[in-house]
C-alpha cells in the first residue's frame, strides 16, 4: 500500500523512531559507509532512484584539435592602445593611419564593441560585421589575411 503520510510524522514524540533499541542505530557503522560507498551494492536503491546514470559512459567529448579557439579584440582596445603600440614597434604609421596586425598582438579576431577616433588600417583572420563597418565609417581599412 501507498504511504499517504512520511513515516516520520507517524513515529513523532516516539524515542526510537521505529529503530528498536536506542544503542542499536547509535554509531556511524550503521550508515553503511561514507559518501557514495557502496552505490552498486548495498544502496543500490538509492542509486536506481536518486541518480540513475550512475555508472556507465554517458554522452561525447569533442576532440579539442577539432574545436577552432578564438581570441578576440575590441575596437576600443585597439583605439586606445595605437599610439602605444607604435612606440613599441607593434604598429607601423603610414601617412594619417596606423597598421596594426592584430596577430603579432596574439589576437584572431576583431570585435566592434567601442569606437574609432582615428582612421585605422586593421589586418587580422576575422572580423565581426559591425566592426569592419566601424573601422569603415573612421575612414580606416579591414584587410582580411
Amino acid at each position: 500500500m501507498i504511504r499517504k503520510q512520511r513515516k516520520i510524522n507517524k513515529m513523532r514524540g516516539s524515542r526510537s523512531n521505529g529503530g528498536g533499541c536506542t544503542k542499536k542505530r547509535r554509531g556511524a557503522g550503521h550508515k553503511g559507509g561514507k559518501g557514495k560507498a557502496g552505490a552498486g551494492k548495498h544502496h543500490w536503491t538509492t542509486t536506481v532512484i536518486v541518480n540513475k546514470n550512475y555508472f556507465g559512459k554517458h554522452g561525447f567529448k569533442r576532440p579539442q584539435k577539432t574545436i577552432y579557439k578564438y581570441n578576440p579584440v575590441n575596437l576600443s582596445f585597439l583605439n586606445d592602445k595605437a599610439e602605444e603600440l607604435v612606440e613599441q614597434g607593434k604598429a607601423i604609421k603610414e601617412g594619417d593611419a596606423i597598421v596594426i596586425d592584430v596577430t603579432e598582438l596574439g589576437y584572431n579576431k576583431v570585435l566592434g564593441s567601442g569606437y574609432l577616433t582615428a582612421p585605422l588600417t586593421i589586418k587580422a583572420p576575422e572580423f565581426s560585421e559591425s566592426a569592419r563597418a566601424k573601422i569603415e565609417e573612421a575612414g580606416g581599412e579591414a584587410i582580411d589575411l
